[in-house]
């Protein structure tokens, strides 16, 4: 039996959540709470498996309630939130770099016309993160002098990495990086670009599994907090180098012998669209040597077998490594493949893909 714990601070939305999550066998709520410093209260009194958490509540938000309970008491906490704007959304992502796993929409009340089916993919998302093993995070004084010392260590130190598997040297120009992730990823992708200079000569491609409808607030997020233009990838978009890319809701992404995107209406791939797999291997077949491969945090094996596809061209490939990922479902089966020349943390990441600009500077 999994445990939950709902947060939420309207009485209507939170007796629809609680509606939901009993309704299925496997599920209970052993606690419902109206804000965040109740949230904060219950997870130690109530000991819930998974907390499905609120974003915007008064007297404490959702990234606050986060942080605190992954600094006292971690537990998968799942945000879910009522409203696309832009104020909720930067909430909602803030959470997820507080700790939370990930962020979806509430469902729609009964009666209406999506509501069993948002019911049922909410089930399975808390069924799935309820899973994921969490740890505790450092106080936050603490966690912020760990996090400024760490990405210093890394550029320094970065010369001393040795591959885990055969490379012969870094490659000599990087025109493009591919970006995959899933479950934790948005704040490892935001923490890998927001460490490149403005400067970076390659374009970057991401391909990011995100519920529908947060896609454009993932993508303005970004572009407040990296050096780098970011953008929602529109088909037939030029690829310039010191550009980011993120492939959009429902569809495929690829690149094509122009040097330009495509963006189709192509059949999910491992259940999804957009799908890494999908953009790594065009980049593979495109880009060959000149292209850098990373493949970050995220359930499933989607991007793996591609991201060896991109090592067999030449390409660089890279792999988050296990202690810094959330899952590492996506990475550790590319590692197992013999897919990763390198399994680093995310500062260690940047720290390589600024020394290849530096390269080709």
């Amino acid at each position: 039996m999994i445990n939950v714990l709902v947060v939420e601070d309207s009485p209507v939305a939170r007796e629809l959540l609680v509606h939901i999550i009993n309704t299925d066998p496997g599920m209970r709520v052993v606690c419902a709470v109206s804000d965040g410093d109740e949230a904060v209260e219950a997870v130690a009194r109530c000991r819930p498996d998974i907390v499905a958490m609120d974003a915007n509540m008064p007297k404490m938000n959702g990234f606050e309630a986060t942080r605190l309970i992954m600094e006292t008491n971690a537990v998968p906490i799942v945000i879910i939130t009522a409203s696309l704007n832009a104020g909720e959304i930067e909430t909602s992502f803030r959470a997820l770099q507080a700790g939370a796993l990930m962020v979806m929409q509430k469902p729609q009340g009964i009666g209406h016309p999506d509501h069993d089916a948002q019911a049922e993919h909410l089930i399975r998302t808390m069924k799935l993160m309820a899973e994921v093993k969490v740890v505790r995070r450092w106080v936050r004084a603490a966690k912020e002098t760990r996090d400024e010392g760490r990405g210093t260590k890394d550029v320094k130190a970065f010369s001393s990495l040795v591959p885990v598997s055969d490379a012969n040297g870094l490659p000599s120009s990087i025109q493009v990086v591919a970006i995959g992730a899933s479950t934790g990823g948005p704040p490892v992708v935001q923490a890998i670009l927001s460490g490149l200079p403005k400067n970076f000569p390659a374009a970057v491609l991401v391909v990011q599994h995100m519920a529908p409808g947060f896609l454009d607030g993932f993508t303005e997020w970004l572009g407040r907090t990296t050096a780098l233009p970011v953008k929602v990838a529109m088909d037939g978009d030029e690829i310039l180098p010191g550009r980011v890319y993120v492939a959009p809701d429902d569809a495929q992404m690829r690149v094509n012998s122009r040097g330009r995107l495509a963006c189709t209406g192509d059949a999910p791939e491992n259940g999804l669209r957009p799908a890494v797999s999908y953009l790594f291997r065009s980049v593979a077949e495109v880009f060959g040597k000149n292209a850098a491969g990373v493949l970050l945090t995220g359930m499933g094996r989607d991007g793996a077998e591609a991201l060896k596809l991109m090592k067999e061209k030449g390409a660089l490939t890279i792999a988050q490594d296990e202690e810094s990922s959330v899952v590492f479902g996506m990475p550790g089966e590319a590692v197992r493949l013999g897919a990763a020349q390198y399994v680093l943390p995310p500062g260690a990441i940047t720290a390589l893909l600024a020394r290849l600009g530096k390269q080709d500077g």
